[in-house]
Protein backbone atom coordinates (compact mmCIF):
# COMPACT_ATOMS: atom_id res chain seq x y z
CA UNK A 1 0.00 0.00 0.00
CA UNK A 2 1.31 3.38 -0.56
CA UNK A 3 1.59 6.34 1.45
CA UNK A 4 -0.99 8.56 1.25
CA UNK A 5 0.63 12.34 0.97
CA UNK A 6 -2.84 13.85 1.99
CA UNK A 7 -5.69 13.03 3.87
CA UNK A 8 -8.98 14.60 4.65
CA UNK A 9 -12.72 14.81 3.61
CA UNK A 10 -14.35 15.57 0.30
CA UNK A 11 -17.61 17.61 1.22
CA UNK A 12 -20.54 18.45 -1.27
CA UNK A 13 -23.12 19.72 -0.02
CA UNK A 14 -23.86 18.59 3.59
CA UNK A 15 -22.02 15.24 2.74
CA UNK A 16 -18.38 14.44 3.47
CA UNK A 17 -16.34 11.32 2.49
CA UNK A 18 -13.21 11.25 4.17
CA UNK A 19 -10.47 10.27 1.75
CA UNK A 20 -6.65 9.84 1.42
CA UNK A 21 -4.60 11.21 -1.62
CA UNK A 22 -2.12 9.16 -3.31
CA UNK A 23 0.39 9.83 -6.32
CA UNK A 24 -0.98 8.12 -9.60
CA UNK A 25 2.34 9.24 -11.31
CA UNK A 26 5.76 7.49 -10.89
CA UNK A 27 8.47 9.97 -13.66
CA UNK A 28 11.32 7.79 -14.97
CA UNK A 29 13.55 10.87 -15.66
CA UNK A 30 17.24 10.38 -15.99
CA UNK A 31 19.32 12.39 -12.90
CA UNK A 32 22.78 13.07 -13.00
CA UNK A 33 24.99 13.55 -10.33
CA UNK A 34 27.66 16.28 -10.75
CA UNK A 35 31.49 15.09 -10.05
CA UNK A 36 34.73 16.31 -9.88
CA UNK A 37 36.54 15.31 -13.22
CA UNK A 38 39.83 13.85 -12.06
CA UNK A 39 38.58 11.10 -8.91
CA UNK A 40 34.72 11.07 -9.96
CA UNK A 41 33.67 12.69 -6.10
CA UNK A 42 30.41 13.83 -5.73
CA UNK A 43 30.40 17.89 -5.88
CA UNK A 44 28.46 19.53 -2.99
CA UNK A 45 26.74 22.82 -1.98
CA UNK A 46 27.04 24.76 0.84
CA UNK A 47 24.38 27.19 1.87
CA UNK A 48 26.61 30.51 2.09
CA UNK A 49 25.92 34.32 2.56
CA UNK A 50 26.43 36.93 -0.19
CA UNK A 51 29.80 37.26 1.70
CA UNK A 52 30.80 33.45 1.64
CA UNK A 53 29.97 32.82 4.82
CA UNK A 54 28.80 29.23 6.14
CA UNK A 55 24.71 28.98 7.62
CA UNK A 56 24.15 26.59 9.41
CA UNK A 57 20.56 25.04 8.52
CA UNK A 58 19.37 25.98 12.41
CA UNK A 59 20.35 29.87 11.67
CA UNK A 60 18.13 30.13 8.47
CA UNK A 61 14.80 31.74 7.89
CA UNK A 62 12.25 32.16 5.36
CA UNK A 63 12.09 35.79 4.14
CA UNK A 64 10.00 37.45 1.45
CA UNK A 65 11.36 40.49 -1.03
CA UNK A 66 8.92 43.10 -0.36
CA UNK A 67 11.00 45.23 -2.36
CA UNK A 68 14.47 45.50 -3.96
CA UNK A 69 16.49 44.40 -0.95
CA UNK A 70 13.95 44.57 1.60
CA UNK A 71 12.83 41.39 3.09
CA UNK A 72 10.12 40.21 5.85
CA UNK A 73 11.23 37.03 7.64
CA UNK A 74 8.46 34.74 8.67
CA UNK A 75 8.56 31.92 11.06
CA UNK A 76 6.67 28.58 10.10
CA UNK A 77 3.82 29.59 12.50
CA UNK A 78 3.63 32.69 11.24
CA UNK A 79 3.19 31.33 7.80
CA UNK A 80 1.05 28.62 9.24
CA UNK A 81 -1.64 31.86 10.10
CA UNK A 82 -2.52 32.30 6.55
CA UNK A 83 -4.09 28.68 6.19
CA UNK A 84 -7.28 28.79 5.01
CA UNK A 85 -10.42 27.49 7.01
CA UNK A 86 -10.97 24.16 6.38
CA UNK A 87 -7.29 22.71 5.02
CA UNK A 88 -8.55 19.36 5.82
CA UNK A 89 -11.48 19.52 3.70
CA UNK A 90 -11.55 18.82 -0.69
CA UNK A 91 -14.28 21.43 -0.88
CA UNK A 92 -16.43 21.18 -4.00
CA UNK A 93 -18.04 24.34 -5.34
CA UNK A 94 -19.53 23.47 -8.80
CA UNK A 95 -20.13 20.69 -10.62
CA UNK A 96 -19.72 20.70 -14.84
CA UNK A 97 -18.87 19.39 -18.54
CA UNK A 98 -15.11 17.52 -17.98
CA UNK A 99 -15.19 18.84 -21.70
CA UNK A 100 -15.61 22.43 -20.67
CA UNK A 101 -12.70 22.57 -19.14
CA UNK A 102 -9.26 23.86 -21.22
CA UNK A 103 -6.34 20.65 -20.59
CA UNK A 104 -4.38 23.29 -20.36
CA UNK A 105 -4.91 24.09 -16.83
CA UNK A 106 -4.02 20.65 -15.30
CA UNK A 107 -1.13 20.11 -13.49
CA UNK A 108 -0.83 17.06 -11.84
CA UNK A 109 -3.05 13.53 -11.02
CA UNK A 110 -3.90 11.78 -7.68
CA UNK A 111 -5.71 8.90 -7.22
CA UNK A 112 -8.49 9.29 -4.36
CA UNK A 113 -9.14 6.16 -1.98
CA UNK A 114 -11.91 5.78 0.90
CA UNK A 115 -10.40 6.38 4.14
CA UNK A 116 -11.77 3.78 6.41
CA UNK A 117 -15.18 3.61 7.02
CA UNK A 118 -16.09 5.97 4.02
CA UNK A 119 -16.54 3.22 1.42
CA UNK A 120 -20.55 3.74 1.15
CA UNK A 121 -20.31 7.27 0.31
CA UNK A 122 -16.97 7.53 -1.36
CA UNK A 123 -18.66 4.89 -4.02
CA UNK A 124 -21.89 6.67 -4.48
CA UNK A 125 -19.81 10.01 -4.61
CA UNK A 126 -18.12 7.97 -7.68
CA UNK A 127 -21.40 6.77 -9.38
CA UNK A 128 -22.88 9.57 -9.54
CA UNK A 129 -20.98 11.82 -11.58
CA UNK A 130 -19.91 8.60 -14.03
CA UNK A 131 -24.13 8.56 -14.13
CA UNK A 132 -24.03 12.47 -14.14
CA UNK A 133 -21.13 12.92 -17.24
CA UNK A 134 -19.96 15.56 -14.47
CA UNK A 135 -16.85 16.70 -12.80
CA UNK A 136 -16.47 18.29 -9.54
CA UNK A 137 -14.46 21.79 -9.39
CA UNK A 138 -13.16 21.91 -5.53
CA UNK A 139 -10.36 23.68 -3.68
CA UNK A 140 -8.44 22.15 -0.96
CA UNK A 141 -5.26 23.15 1.16
CA UNK A 142 -2.04 21.23 -0.10
CA UNK A 143 1.77 22.00 0.70
CA UNK A 144 1.00 25.55 2.33
CA UNK A 145 -1.01 26.79 -0.76
CA UNK A 146 -4.54 27.10 -1.74
CA UNK A 147 -5.24 24.80 -4.30
CA UNK A 148 -7.73 24.30 -7.27
CA UNK A 149 -9.00 21.04 -8.86
CA UNK A 150 -11.14 18.81 -10.66
CA UNK A 151 -12.83 15.79 -9.34
CA UNK A 152 -13.65 12.96 -11.94
CA UNK A 153 -14.68 9.36 -11.84
CA UNK A 154 -12.25 6.47 -13.51
CA UNK A 155 -12.73 2.96 -13.02
CA UNK A 156 -15.48 3.08 -10.45
CA UNK A 157 -12.59 5.08 -8.19
CA UNK A 158 -12.13 9.25 -7.72
CA UNK A 159 -8.83 11.07 -9.76
CA UNK A 160 -8.30 14.48 -8.17
CA UNK A 161 -6.10 16.43 -10.93
CA UNK A 162 -4.82 19.89 -9.74
CA UNK A 163 -5.43 22.54 -11.86
CA UNK A 164 -3.46 25.92 -12.30
CA UNK A 165 -5.49 29.16 -11.27
CA UNK A 166 -6.89 31.34 -14.32
CA UNK A 167 -3.89 34.32 -13.17
CA UNK A 168 -1.13 31.64 -13.68
CA UNK A 169 -2.09 30.79 -17.52
CA UNK A 170 -0.03 32.92 -19.71
CA UNK A 171 -1.44 34.82 -22.81
CA UNK A 172 -0.37 33.15 -25.68
CA UNK A 173 -0.90 36.35 -28.07
CA UNK A 174 2.48 37.27 -28.38
CA UNK A 175 3.67 33.54 -29.29
CA UNK A 176 0.45 32.51 -31.56
CA UNK A 177 -0.34 33.55 -34.64
CA UNK A 178 -2.73 35.81 -36.03
CA UNK A 179 -5.56 34.38 -35.55
CA UNK A 180 -7.56 35.67 -39.16
CA UNK A 181 -4.73 34.48 -41.37
CA UNK A 182 -6.83 33.02 -43.78
CA UNK A 183 -5.67 29.49 -44.89
CA UNK A 184 -5.53 28.04 -48.93
CA UNK A 185 -8.79 26.07 -49.23
CA UNK A 186 -6.74 23.20 -51.19
CA UNK A 187 -4.25 23.60 -48.88
CA UNK A 188 -6.62 22.71 -46.44
CA UNK A 189 -8.49 20.06 -47.77
CA UNK A 190 -5.56 17.94 -48.58
CA UNK A 191 -4.03 19.05 -44.49
CA UNK A 192 -7.95 17.08 -43.41
CA UNK A 193 -7.14 14.00 -45.67
CA UNK A 194 -3.79 13.59 -44.02
CA UNK A 195 -5.11 13.97 -40.75
CA UNK A 196 -8.40 11.40 -41.56
CA UNK A 197 -5.53 8.90 -42.79
CA UNK A 198 -3.47 8.68 -39.76
CA UNK A 199 -6.52 8.98 -37.49
CA UNK A 200 -6.48 5.82 -35.23
CA UNK A 201 -7.49 4.91 -31.42
CA UNK A 202 -5.28 6.38 -28.39
CA UNK A 203 -3.27 3.32 -27.10
CA UNK A 204 -1.02 4.90 -24.03
CA UNK A 205 1.21 1.70 -24.22
CA UNK A 206 2.81 2.27 -27.99
CA UNK A 207 4.38 5.80 -26.80
CA UNK A 208 7.51 5.05 -25.72
CA UNK A 209 10.03 7.27 -23.34
CA UNK A 210 12.98 7.27 -26.57
CA UNK A 211 15.18 9.66 -25.43
CA UNK A 212 15.37 7.83 -22.01
CA UNK A 213 15.87 3.95 -23.64
CA UNK A 214 19.01 5.70 -25.80
CA UNK A 215 20.56 7.49 -23.16
CA UNK A 216 20.44 4.05 -21.08
CA UNK A 217 21.75 2.50 -23.86
CA UNK A 218 25.04 4.94 -24.32
CA UNK A 219 25.52 4.88 -20.59
CA UNK A 220 25.62 1.06 -20.83
CA UNK A 221 28.14 0.84 -24.11
CA UNK A 222 30.02 3.57 -21.96
CA UNK A 223 30.58 1.49 -19.05
CA UNK A 224 31.94 -1.06 -21.15
CA UNK A 225 34.50 1.62 -22.65
CA UNK A 226 32.49 2.20 -26.05
CA UNK A 227 33.64 4.90 -28.03
CA UNK A 228 30.05 7.42 -28.13
CA UNK A 229 29.36 9.59 -31.11
CA UNK A 230 26.87 11.66 -31.09
CA UNK A 231 24.39 11.97 -34.83
CA UNK A 232 24.19 15.18 -36.28
CA UNK A 233 20.89 16.72 -36.23
CA UNK A 234 19.43 18.03 -38.86
CA UNK A 235 17.33 21.58 -38.43
CA UNK A 236 13.52 20.64 -39.27
CA UNK A 237 12.08 23.65 -41.71
CA UNK A 238 8.97 24.67 -42.95
CA UNK A 239 8.47 23.30 -46.66
CA UNK A 240 9.29 25.77 -49.16
CA UNK A 241 6.30 23.51 -51.17
CA UNK A 242 3.63 23.39 -48.93
CA UNK A 243 1.16 21.88 -51.52
CA UNK A 244 3.89 19.05 -52.17
CA UNK A 245 4.72 18.33 -48.90
CA UNK A 246 1.24 17.66 -48.39
CA UNK A 247 0.86 15.13 -51.31
CA UNK A 248 3.52 13.57 -50.35
CA UNK A 249 2.74 12.44 -46.46
CA UNK A 250 -0.85 11.77 -47.99
CA UNK A 251 1.02 9.13 -49.82
CA UNK A 252 3.25 7.91 -47.27
CA UNK A 253 -0.17 8.00 -44.54
CA UNK A 254 -2.23 5.67 -47.58
CA UNK A 255 0.54 3.48 -47.96
CA UNK A 256 1.37 2.75 -44.35
CA UNK A 257 -2.29 2.00 -44.06
CA UNK A 258 -2.94 -0.51 -46.96
CA UNK A 259 0.78 -2.07 -46.40
CA UNK A 260 -0.66 -4.08 -42.78
CA UNK A 261 -3.60 -5.23 -44.97
CA UNK A 262 -2.25 -6.20 -47.68
CA UNK A 263 0.95 -8.45 -45.98
CA UNK A 264 -2.55 -9.90 -43.71
CA UNK A 265 -3.63 -10.93 -47.29
CA UNK A 266 -0.75 -12.76 -48.30
CA UNK A 267 -0.19 -14.43 -45.14
CA UNK A 268 -3.55 -15.79 -45.62
CA UNK A 269 -3.53 -16.92 -49.29
CA UNK A 270 -3.21 -19.94 -50.29
CA UNK A 271 -0.65 -21.14 -52.95
CA UNK A 272 -0.68 -24.17 -55.22
CA UNK A 273 1.41 -26.04 -53.03
CA UNK A 274 -0.72 -25.17 -49.83
CA UNK A 275 -4.26 -25.92 -51.69
CA UNK A 276 -2.39 -29.23 -53.06
CA UNK A 277 -1.43 -30.14 -49.59
CA UNK A 278 -4.75 -29.42 -48.14
CA UNK A 279 -6.29 -31.63 -50.76
CA UNK A 280 -4.43 -34.96 -49.47
CA UNK A 281 -6.12 -34.35 -46.14
CA UNK A 282 -8.36 -36.83 -45.05
CA UNK A 283 -11.77 -35.64 -44.65
CA UNK A 284 -13.10 -36.23 -41.18
CA UNK A 285 -16.28 -37.94 -40.90
CA UNK A 286 -19.32 -37.87 -38.89
CA UNK A 287 -19.64 -40.55 -35.66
Amino acid sequence: MPRALWSGAISFGLVNAPVRMYTAISEHNVHFNLLHEGDAKRIHYRKVTDSGREVADDKIVKGFEVSDGEYVTLTDDEIAAAHVEGDKVIEIHDFVPYDEIDPIVFERTYYLGPAEGSERVYSLLASALATSGLVGIASFVFHDRDQLACLREKDGGLLLERMYFADEIRDGDAVLPERKRTVDKQELKLAIDLIERMQGTFDHARYKDRYRDRLMAIVDKKRKGETITAPEVEERKAPSDLMAALEASLGEAVSRRTAPAAKRKAATKRTPATRKAAAKKPKKTAR
